[in-house]
């Protein structure tokens, strides 16, 4: 972790939405030193009213941007309205210069009208991804999915996606291990498969009568295991047909990609915290030999097994 701490400037317009601002920091600033600071501002100092019927206080104005090393930008109420030129010149400028510029639910919205979408994949809160895809044409508007990352614009679909982001966030920046961390602390899964699609048509809830998270809990026991869909389905007490089709709906992803991810992420946070060589790692996290890993591990964050250690092995 760079001796540098990492600068986040949130921010916020007329009407934020309450529960957006407080993700940024409750993640990167509520679970001891890890690297962040952050400051709340405006597009002047002073008290914004939220969603929430209460204020909140901005620490600075635009010029908190100048310095920022990654630009937050929470969802605003009404989203379509038009954002003043200072503030949009002020993120330009931001990005121009290499800071990161992020945005939650339809804060896809400001950066849209800075330009900074265009030519790139983005997504925001699914009721609102169609306008954005007619509003600015030139925006691969991707309605299915929590968050894109672009690298340096990162974009997140609504609301509790957020979260997901944040934690991709801490996760690029701190490594996996950390983010898994925080996770457990806020009670939050690590990595959510599948987009927000699977929230459109019939939200369910993960503790519903015939849900699949104890067979989840159950296979996330036995990474190590050659798990099966037979396995699984045999856990769950149904067939295999109906175990698919239900965990589709459930989760948003196959039950065989999910064993992969989850497996990675095991891999990930044994990369960061172990020793061990990458065939014990392969072995340990169910991946089968360093080969897989290697492959497995490039495919999803660009990297070798090697670099991803030392880039996030714990001193």
């Amino acid at each position: 972790m760079s001796s540098a701490p990492h600068h986040v400037a949130v921010l916020v317009l007329d009407s934020v939405l309450a529960m957006e601002v407080g993700m940024p920091f409750q993640i990167f600033t509520g679970h001891g030193d890890l690297g962040y600071t952050l400051t709340l501002c405006s597009e002047r100092p002073g008290p914004v009213p939220t969603t929430g019927g209460y204020p909140v206080v901005a620490q600075a104005g635009l010029e908190a941007l100048d310095t920022a090393d990654t630009v937050l930008v929470p969802a605003f109420r009404p989203h379509d309205r038009v954002v003043s030129d200072e503030v949009l010149d002020a993120v330009r400028r931001a990005h121009a210069r290499g800071a990161r510029v992020v945005s939650i639910c339809a804060g896809a919205f400001l950066l849209a009208q800075a330009g900074l979408l265009d030519g790139r994949r983005a997504t925001t809160h699914w009721l609102h991804t169609a306008e954005l895809a007619r509003r600015f044409p030139r925006v691969r508007v991707d309605p299915d999915v929590l968050f894109v990352d672009e690298g340096s614009v990162v974009t997140s679909a609504g609301v509790a996606a957020g979260i997901d982001l944040c934690l991709h966030l801490l996760r690029t920046d701190r490594g996996a291990a950390v983010a898994n961390r925080v996770a457990r602390d806020i009670v939050a899964p690590p990595h959510r498969d599948g987009g927000q699609a699977q929230y459109i048509a019939r939200p369910l809830e993960p503790d519903r009568p015939g849900s699949l998270a104890a067979t989840r809990a159950w296979a996330l026991r036995r990474l190590d295991e050659p798990l099966t869909v037979t396995d699984l389905a045999r856990h769950a007490c149904t067939s295999e047909r109906t175990f698919a089709r239900a965990f589709v709906a459930e989760t948003g992803t196959t039950p065989l990609r999910w064993l992969v991810t989850a497996r990675l992420d095991r891999a990930r946070e044994l990369l960061e915290t172990s020793d061990w060589g990458l065939d014990r790692v392969a072995a340990a996290s169910g991946l089968g030999t360093a080969t897989n890993l290697r492959l497995h591990l490039r495919r999803a964050v660009g990297v070798s097994p090697s670099e991803y250690r030392r880039t996030f092995a714990r001193a």
